[in-house]
């Protein structure tokens, strides 16, 4: 048997690659049939045949699994946001990164579409979530800015991006390499947001890494977390809680809270406590609904 990286899986296929080479593999019965399917990113054994065929056997273990897209064993997470055409949607953003720190995948946030933006939009951005305490960059898929930042930055990993359709994120691919020729979609007129151009996970060889470009979505069900524990996604709400009255605050309606406080002192981004309190609000409603 050899052990290969699982880059693909189409149509009841998996495909492997060792080395320099990729191979075709039908999965045994047991696997297909078990709760624990191979997907994207897994390491796997397999028996090679004939003209680059195999079986697949078996599963090594998982480091971890990022359930939307589903891959596994992810070294990093790349948000890619749009600085416009469309508006970047900073909620899904947010949800993004909380599910990012919760399955402990460290995320690195690609403000894209710099070309169209102003320097103020692209300086606003990059402070809000930088002095949050995320690594973050601009890029230019179309005109090659950034793309030397990029490619440090996913050297020798395995990233995954995500963010909504039309945020450029197979443009971002095409710009590091043309080879890989990934389908990319125009801005719809009447929605305002992009068409979806990916249809499965695939991990793409770029810069002695690999990386996936995934399916576009706009919404994003924050997972299961008490209250209380929600300002711990918030890096930079999470050095201030400990200056708050109350161990168990909430930092919304409570008196002497030391959260609110760096809010007014510029300490905290206003949107990004904006919604924290629409996350929170989520929460609440869903306790109510399963208590």
């Amino acid at each position: 048997m050899q052990e290969g990286l699982l880059i693909k899986a189409y149509g009841g296929f998996f495909y492997a690659q060792e080395g320099d080479r990729t191979w075709e593999l039908k999965a045994r019965g047991r696997l297909r049939r078990s709760d624990r399917s191979p997907i994207v990113g897994d390491r796997v054994l397999f028996t090679p045949s004939e003209q680059g065929t195999g079986t697949l056997e078996s599963i090594l273990t998982r480091r971890n699994v990022l359930l939307r897209p589903r891959v596994a064993n992810v070294d990093q997470l790349l948000v890619v946001v749009p600085l416009t055409q469309p508006a970047p949607d900073l909620q899904l953003a947010d949800r993004i990164l909380i599910c990012s720190k919760l399955e402990r995948i460290p995320a690195v946030i690609c403000f894209n579409k710099l070309d169209l933006a102003s320097h103020g939009d692209v300086e606003a951005m990059l402070s809000l979530y930088g002095e949050a305490g995320y690594q973050v960059f601009a890029t230019s898929a179309l005109r090659g800015a950034g793309l030397e930042a990029l490619r440090q930055v996913i050297a020798g990993k395995v990233s995954v991006m995500a963010g909504p359709s039309g945020a450029g994120k197979s443009t971002i691919i095409n710009a590091l390499d043309s080879r890989l020729a990934q389908e990319t979609g125009e801005i719809s007129d009447r929605i305002k947001r992009g068409r979806h151009t990916t249809r499965h996970a695939e991990l793409l060889p770029v810069a002695g890494g690999f990386i996936t470009d995934t399916p576009g979505f706009s919404n994003l069900e924050l997972p299961k977390l008490d209250r209380v524990e929600l300002s711990d996604y918030f890096p930079e709400i999470k050095s201030l809680a400990g200056g708050c009255r109350f161990m168990n605050c909430l930092h919304h309606n409570e008196p002497d809270c030391a959260v609110k406080e760096g809010l007014d002192h510029g300490l905290i981004g206003i949107s990004r406590y904006q919604n924290y309190l629409t996350f929170l609000s989520e929460l609440l409603v869903k306790e109510r609904t399963y208590s």
